[in-house]
């Protein structure tokens, strides 16, 4: 009688978006900005996906379908999230549904955004770059997607209308330019404008291109005056003399008002 052998459950390979951040992305951060430690590197804490459904207040198919299409873009089921308050202008009612929410941690999260930066984002549209502006100042990155068909999980046929998402990015990072570094080494691509620690740079690009412009301009300016002189010669000896004679007969003036000063003074001296 031959021993039957179970079969082993073969571990999951870890994420690839991982491996790169712990080869090549750990030591380029500690390197750049001089940490004593790679623990004092930033890294990814969590990613949140939120998608608002304002219309499930009046149909609950709509708040089936999005928390469905929610849960196959994540991989993970969503939660409801409900109104805290009411507001009368919305027609909300305190506890009615608004929307889903779904937190990413661990190897979800890395591998969700590995999905979002070489698969779904190329697939936007008139696509020129993530908007490098989009910090919160704390090391926080935020990006709203218009479109859930960029994910190529959902199929275009089966939704019932286009809703878009927001994904907010967590990190451990002290300032937005760490935090930049650190997505821009995970492949997020970020437009070229903008970016965090570029201000000062751009601000002063900016002022030496304005003073550049105002000294070619003064240049033309008097380019364009001696040319005119050289056209003309006459015209402008001419303007010259009769400058020089207006000064002269202010001169003159100026002088022949003095003198009846003196011959009144000097009058005066004599009837004394």
């Amino acid at each position: 009688m031959e021993a039957t052998v179970a079969p082993t459950s073969q571990a999951a390979p870890p994420p690839r978006l991982r491996d790169k951040y712990e080869q090549d992305v750990l030591p380029a951060l500690t390197k750049k900005f001089g940490y004593s430690t790679p623990m004092q590197a930033p890294r990814l804490e969590k990613i949140t996906l939120n998608m608002g459904v304002g219309e499930a207040k009046q149909d609950d198919k709509v708040l089936e379908a999005a928390t469905e299409q929610l849960a196959t873009i994540a991989g993970q089921l969503p939660n409801v999230r409900r109104a805290r308050r009411s507001i009368a202008s919305f027609k909300i009612r305190e506890g009615m549904p608004v929307g889903a929410s779904v937190t990413l941690r661990r190897a979800r999260m890395w591998e969700f955004l590995d999905r979002l930066c070489s698969v779904a984002i190329p697939r936007i549209r008139d696509f020129r770059g993530l908007n490098p502006r989009s910090f919160d100042g704390r090391g926080n990155y935020s990006l709203g997607i218009r479109e859930q068909l960029i994910f190529p999980e959902i199929d275009y046929d089966s939704i019932d209308q286009v809703r878009g998402l927001d994904v907010t990015i967590t990190t451990t990072a002290a300032t937005d330019e760490e935090a930049f570094e650190l997505l821009l080494g995970l492949g997020m691509p970020f437009a070229e404008q903008g970016r965090p620690g570029m201000e000062d740079i751009e601000a002063e690009a900016e002022e030496q291109r304005r003073h550049e412009e105002a000294r070619m301009r003064a240049e033309a300016e008097q380019a364009a005056l001696e040319q005119l002189k050289e056209e003309n010669p006459e015209a402008y000896a001419k303007r010259v003399r009769e400058e020089e004679g207006e000064e002269g007969e202010e001169g003159e003036g100026a002088e022949e008002g003095e003198k009846p000063a003196d011959a009144e003074g000097s009058s005066e001296g004599e009837k004394e």
